[in-house]
């Protein structure tokens, strides 16, 4: 037979107490189990109170409520006050948590937290229905349909944003900076996460974006550096965090390493001295040293601050955008019966100079306004053509077509960090990249 530990001990004794909710507590007291439970720090007036209290809605409240759905809205009660990242999971949202890690699920394709009460964008998905109708980060949803978010909890307003595929839903959303808010009307949709996608921008200067870390991240990401540096010598990259909410933390920690020889890449710390957890580097950088820009902005949060503040602290990556979403904790998953499940914050992750970044972020190495384009007035340059009496082209006169918009235009952030990219490899090898 097992030894009960005083932990073990007070579990067994607080469980015996619930066993007897709602009913024999309140009246019945076992004077010889109360003084154990004092003894062991159970709050047996509180429990008693928490039993009136529910018994009252039973006998008083104007409409019928079941008992499982009374216990459940005080488990997710409990649950909200601790902090923003801990819940509980019913069975379809633990489906959904398990899905969304694999890369695919149903829904509009945006992460969210609660901020004063409304549902605040953290990021839209890439390609989701979310980003195509224009939200953005740092959007406040104030209504979904005709429900109020106001005095919802996050799992419900999440839950009202989910269903059916081709589903019509409205939201309401104030945009910072502006005075009132708008209606976007979407269609919900599979979402389908490719997490990473990678390009060339110039000869030798790779860009690789990675929108969400999930299982296979570390993976993909190791194989689209093959593919940049096939028919190419890779001579610096600009890896693309910007709106990235995180995820798996092991596929931070595997992205990480792909750009480390060795050190350490992250550490987690519990509420026990003993709880903490180091993640180090695998010898081998497969960019064998090549100067990398890591790009992050306000929606970059969690798994990717892990990889921008490690690269950053190891001197391996400049850092360059705004100031980072700042979620320092994580969460684990602890499966209940029948199917349910647990999220919890359990720890804090540091990097490896030993800073929280929780509720602080990743301050950039160079800072760059959040501008993602750039107009430019061809109305107000003087040409010859706009010159009275100018002579006319011997082949007859140009036609004005449309010139493709540079990089500056389409990604202004992008386009500064591959200035630091260019400049980083050009004082290394002392000519142009």
């Amino acid at each position: 037979m097992p030894i009960k530990t005083p932990f073990m001990f007070r579990s067994v004794i607080l469980a015996g107490l619930l066993v007897a909710l709602p009913f024999s507590l309140l009246h019945a007291e076992d004077p010889a189990l109360d003084e154990q439970a004092r003894q062991q720090g159970v709050p047996v007036d509180e429990l008693r109170a928490f039993a009136e209290v529910m018994e009252r809605i039973r006998g008083a409240y104007i409409e019928d409520v079941d008992d499982r759905e009374l216990l459940e809205s005080a488990i997710r009660g409990m649950l909200n006050e601790l902090d923003p990242h801990s819940n509980y999971l019913t069975p379809d949202q633990f489906d959904d948590l398990q899905v969304t890690t694999t890369g695919e699920f149903g829904g509009l394709g945006i992460e969210v937290t609660m901020e004063d009460g409304f549902v605040k964008v953290v990021t839209p998905v890439d390609d989701s229905p979310a980003s195509k109708a224009g939200i953005q980060a740092g959007d406040l949803i104030l209504k979904i349909d005709d429900t109020f978010v106001k005095g919802l909890s996050l799992g419900e307003a999440v839950e009202l944003m989910r269903g059916e595929v081709g589903s019509e839903i409205r939201l309401m959303v104030l945009t910072d900076g502006d005075e009132k808010p708008h209606q976007v009307t979407l269609v919900r949709d599979k979402i389908q996460l490719h997490s990473v996608k990678s390009r060339m921008l110039e000869p030798g200067l790779g860009y690789l974006r990675i929108s969400q870390f999930q299982n296979n991240t570390g993976d993909d990401t190791r194989k689209a550096l093959d593919s940049l540096s096939k028919d190419n010598t890779l001579r610096g990259l600009v890896l693309d965090l910007r709106n990235n909410p995180g995820g798996v933390l092991n596929g931070a920690v595997e992205v990480a390493d792909l750009f480390l020889d060795n050190g350490l890449i992250v550490y987690t710390q519990g509420r026990e001295e003993t709880s903490r957890s180091d993640f180090r580097a695998n010898p081998g950088d497969q960019l064998k040293g090549a100067p990398v820009v890591v790009l992050v902005n306000g929606g970059s949060a969690s798994a990717s601050e892990i990889v921008a503040g490690a690269l950053q602290d190891q001197d391996r990556a400049i850092v360059v955008g705004n100031r980072t979403f700042g979620k320092g904790s994580v969460q684990t998953v602890l499966p209940l019966s029948k199917d349910r499940a647990l999220k919890l914050t359990t720890a804090r992750y540091y990097t490896p100079d030993g800073r929280s970044i929780q509720a602080e972020g990743i301050e950039p190495d160079i800072a760059v306004d959040a501008v993602t384009r750039i107009e430019v007035r061809d109305d107000l340059q003087v040409r010859e053509a706009d010159l009275p009496r100018h002579l006319g082209n011997e082949n007859g006169e140009s036609k004005n077509d449309e010139k493709p918009r540079s990089l500056a235009q389409e990604d202004y952030a992008l386009a500064q960090a591959l200035s630091v990219l260019k400049g980083v490899v050009l004082s290394r090898n002392g000519d142009q990249p």
